[in-house]
């Protein structure tokens, strides 16, 4: 498993993917925070965070897409799959190294809250009776949104893994992991357009962006960390069957 995690590292900055992944993530991400923070003379990130989400739509697929569909592009896919090393730890390999190139981003863009604590503690020490800044960002909402969106992170990259485990042409695979991703963050909104309360209920559960909420509010959803990791282990499993059935089929 180390193996195929140290190859799929490499493979991401011997070619353009990796390092348009790490800048389109990390000015996106300074954009926003830009935005909903200083540009809104505000120290609530609730809403930098829900908006980030909507940018994994792109930036999962982005990540996800040559995982599998490229093995199969360049005939290599027999050589993992007869190569010493157990379907389990060949997924996993591939996963973890998604996994570490993602968290490592998000870690990354948390440098764009130091602001908030520099203007934070310069109007604390200012003897003005205008305060643009009167309370200071909240850390315990920061540190829950960072936890939340790497644990969403983790499952859309399952699901791409998943995705690009069925085909060969990664643009296909970007495709269809783009609209997967759009359906799982946008049920809220279909919801409030929605009468039915059955259909309500159903959409409110399996809705990534509604539990998602009590992260925004500095809460660490216990049931969330489990419906994350779920999703998570459900595609690992179903890319797992996919590559069992080719190795014995």
């Amino acid at each position: 498993m180390f193996a195929i995690y140290k190859k799929e590292m490499r493979s991401y900055f011997i070619s353009p993917i990796g390092y348009i992944f790490v800048g389109v993530f990390l000015a996106v991400s300074a954009y926003l925070c830009c935005t909903h923070t200083i540009g809104a003379r505000s120290y609530a990130t609730g809403m930098y965070f829900q908006q980030l989400l909507l940018t994994f739509i792109i930036l999962i697929p982005l990540l996800t897409m040559r995982l599998f569909a490229e093995e199969k592009k360049l005939r290599t896919e027999q050589l993992l799959l007869t190569a010493p090393v157990s379907i389990w730890g060949m997924v996993l390999g591939k996963f973890l190294a998604a996994v570490t190139l993602f968290v490592s981003c998000v870690l990354v863009s948390c440098v764009n809250f130091i602001p908030l604590y520099v203007y934070a503690a310069r109007e604390r020490g200012a003897d003005t009776s205008v305060k643009l800044y009167e309370m200071g960002p909240a850390t315990g909402e920061i540190i829950a949104c960072v936890l939340g969106v790497i644990l969403v992170g983790i499952a859309f990259i399952a699901i791409g893994m998943f995705i690009s485990s069925l085909t060969e042409n990664q643009l296909s695979s970007a495709v269809v992991t783009i609209v997967v991703l759009a359906i799982m963050l946008l049920l809220d909104m279909a919801k409030k357009q929605i009468q039915n309360p059955v259909i309500n209920f159903i959409t409110h559960w399996v809705s990534v962006m509604s539990r998602f909420t009590n992260f925004m509010h500095g809460l660490f959803d216990y049931a969330a960390l489990l419906y994350y990791i779920s999703i998570a282990g459900v595609f690992l499993l179903l890319t797992v069957r996919v590559y069992d059935k080719r190795r014995w089929g």
